[in-house]
């Protein structure tokens, strides 16, 4: 088998992957590093959904990477917007030529006496098998399967004479003009889905179980269109981005203690742009509270646009069966449909599915402690970039992958070669993502836990995050640096 080796190998060339690798030639330019790629293209998330209307469900300012201005007029852009600019990114950080496309990891192995994984990848293009080396490994996989999203069965669907879509596969050849519509869900995906097929669809209905808090923001930023005329770029970049950062921290911190609060006011919104008599503590006002899962964001209200003017409507009830011509509901009622959309959520796939041995002892995800979010307890020389949920995603991922630069350079200045985080002496384990969405629930379990305090708890709050990782000390009681095996016995040798 082919191998090589690098300094540090990134695993997955999305959001995160790109941006790790930016961040090194930026603050690690010594340091030689590759990008393992499973697909044929850049983008990871972006690249994977082509549905109709797939957008970001964050601004662009803080879903774009700190040292990449967003230069686009939309603050909430869509997919193959945002895939050119992370094609873009990795093109003038010199980025692309170090990827290696269609190598999906299979497995990584550590060898504490020389201080270096193996990492064992296959070709999908050519079914071979290929081992590299590296002193460091970076997982930027995300945490859902990207070979399939969530479907659960149907009773009937098999009579169903229509066609029946998830949206993470959406079908290039699918015409849904004049089409009936049902999409089955109330989140992210859903209600991006909806307002766009109901622009060519003879109607659209949206079919939720439960429903979910939706948030109407402006698709362009009008702080931005005004600083931008009068500051340069960079300049501007960053204050919107403060300014978006300090506005969600905001949203995030008054509906964790006052909910009933922003329960109301979020209910009051949706009802002032929806039409009169239009049920909306049905359909708009959830059981839980805001945050406890991910609020969703439609620009510009383009959702109830929609169903104001008639072109869709929502019906909030649960699936008895598909039928040849389309649903029946528990309550009697009937769906017509030509497409049924089952967006119905993601599967959860701790590391892009890659195992890891250390010493040769499998590593249990489960079993392990995150260490400031981005390490994992007994595991050496071994990061992973989980986004905030409560925030845009690249927020987390530029402060990860600066400390990772971080320490290398501490690993370079102290003469060490190992980093390994430690678990907490002690107290409660909780889960690592604190959400109760459905695809949290059902995966959550195969991730790693975290601690109940510092350094082992993972914080949703930006500001707190940048101080510790960016400016906070390196050595701490929940992580040890030391000399590889091999350096120390050669020392004692001599």
């Amino acid at each position: 088998m082919p191998s090589d080796h690098v300094d540090v190998l990134i695993v997955g060339a999305g959001l995160s992957g790109i941006g790790a690798a930016c961040h090194l030639r930026r603050s690690c330019p010594d340091k030689t590093y590759a990008v393992l790629e499973a697909r044929e293209a850049v983008g990871g998330t972006w690249d994977l959904f082509r549905y109709p209307g797939i957008r970001s469900d964050s601004d662009m300012f803080t879903l774009g990477y700190a040292f990449q201005p967003w230069t686009e007029p939309k603050a909430i852009a869509d997919g193959a917007t945002i895939r050119d600019y992370l094609r873009r990114t990795a093109d003038q950080h010199d980025v692309t030529r170090h990827i290696r496309f269609r190598h999906r990891v299979v497995r990584a192995e550590w060898d504490g006496r020389q201080a270096r994984w193996t990492v064992h990848a296959r070709r999908d293009d050519t079914a071979e098998t290929v081992a590299l080396t590296c002193t460091f490994l970076f997982a930027c996989t995300g945490y859902y399967r990207y070979e399939a999203g969530h479907t659960p069965h149907f009773t009937g669907q098999e009579r169903f004479a229509g066609r029946i879509v998830h949206p993470q596969h959406w079908p290039a050849d699918l015409d849904h003009t004049g089409q009936r519509v049902v999409v089955i869900g109330s989140g992210a995906t859903a209600v991006t889905l909806v307002p766009a097929l109901a622009e060519r669809a003879a109607q659209v209905t949206m079919l939720q179980r439960s429903p979910t808090y939706v948030l109407a923001l402006p698709a362009r930023d009008g702080l931005a269109d005004a600083l931008r005329r009068r500051l340069p770029p960079r300049l501007a970049y960053s204050a919107v981005r403060w300014k978006n950062v300090l506005l969600a921290t905001a949203n995030y911190q008054l509906s964790r203690r006052a909910p009933g609060l922003v329960k109301k006011l979020l209910r009051r919104a949706a009802a002032r742009r929806l039409p009169a008599g239009f049920d909306v503590d049905r359909h708009f006002a959830p059981r839980y509270d805001p945050w406890d899962q991910r609020l969703c964001i439609v620009p510009d209200g383009d959702l109830f646009t929609a169903l104001a003017d008639g072109r869709a409507d929502v019906v909030t009830d649960t699936v008895d069966t598909f039928t040849e011509r389309g649903i029946r509901l528990a309550s009697g009622a009937e769906l017509p449909a030509d497409v049924i959309v089952t967006a119905t959520g993601l599967d959860l796939l701790a590391l892009g599915g890659m195992t890891l041995r250390v010493d040769g002892a499998e590593v249990d995800l489960p079993q392990t402690v995150a260490y400031k979010g981005m390490m994992l307890s007994g595991v050496p020389n071994f990061a992973l970039t989980l986004g905030y949920t409560n925030a845009s995603w690249t927020l987390k991922a530029d402060l990860v992958a600066g400390y990772v630069c971080r320490l290398l350079r501490h690993l370079d200045h102290t003469g060490t070669q190992v980093v390994t985080p430690l678990a907490p002496p002690d107290g409660p384990r909780a889960p690592l993502i604190d959400l109760n969405s459905g695809y949290v629930r059902r995966g959550v379990g195969q991730l790693p836990r975290q601690g109940h305090r510092a350094p082992w708890r993972l914080h949703q709050n930006y500001a707190r995050d940048l101080l510790l990782m960016r400016y906070g000390r390196l050595t701490d009681p929940g992580v040890r640096f030391t000399r590889a095996d091999s350096a120390r016995r050669s020392s004692v040798d001599a």
